[in-house]
């Protein structure tokens, strides 16, 4: 259930986190082309609270708003396309451009779907954004982060990011618990390629949604 809530991240990548109070105007006030990883975790955080804070009973009666309140404060900040070929594997150098575009769109819409409502309860948990040991002159680097829930548990949630083209900083994968969603995903994705093909997979996201992502999940689980 944790990592359910947690992948509300993809989206449910780094935008669950609630950020320091201390770092969140610094983060803010930079531009996004010059925000450093753990500002852009900060800075996400901070709109995505910010947002639902007063706002979580109305957002819990319309998941649409809820769902354009994700996209708008976390799109801008994930790497769709690169995500989504690490999730097909070696699927993706079989795929056409038109297939892996309509793959990524359909698969980040199911997922955003999923697991959208555990947001509204994943904020009230309190977030340490742990010392920061990357190399900014890498292309790629971690974000690591403490989240302390209502019960005490502490939840290691660590968010992986590339330098794009243009410079910026963008995540592409969530480890929770030491669990990667790209590896997690990954598997399921390959498995039901196998049973049926990608451009039924992509047809199955597209018009079942949340619903084809659930079946691939349980089917997952059901595997030895």
């Amino acid at each position: 259930m944790l990592r359910s809530l947690a992948l509300a991240t993809a989206i449910a990548f780094c935008g669950v986190v609630a950020a320091p109070v201390f770092a969140q105007d610094a983060a803010a006030a930079a531009p996004a082309s010059q925000q450093t990883p753990v500002q852009v975790v900060q800075t996400i955080a901070h709109e995505l609270d910010s947002t639902i804070a007063g706002h979580r009973d109305e957002l819990k009666n319309d998941k649409d708003k809820l769902i354009a309140v994700i996209d708008d404060v976390f799109l801008p900040h994930f790497d769709i396309d690169y995500a989504s070929i690490l999730v097909l594997g070696q699927h993706a150098r079989e795929a056409t451009p038109q297939q892996r575009d309509r793959f990524a769109k359909a698969f980040y819409n199911s997922i955003t779907h999923r697991y959208a409502e555990g947001l509204l309860n994943y904020t009230k948990g309190a977030v340490k954004v742990l010392p920061f040991n990357g190399d900014l002159n890498d292309k790629r680097t971690v974000v690591r982060t403490q989240v302390v829930l209502d019960d005490g548990k502490k939840l290691s949630v660590d968010y992986a990011f590339r330098k794009s083209k243009s410079g910026d900083w963008k995540a592409y994968d969530v480890i929770i618990e030491g669990i990667s969603y790209v590896t997690n995903y990954r598997n399921q994705v390959d498995a039901e390629i196998r049973k049926v093909g990608i451009d039924k997979l992509i047809s199955n996201l597209e018009t079942q949604g949340e619903k084809a992502l659930e079946t691939m999940e349980k089917e997952g689980k059901a595997s030895p």
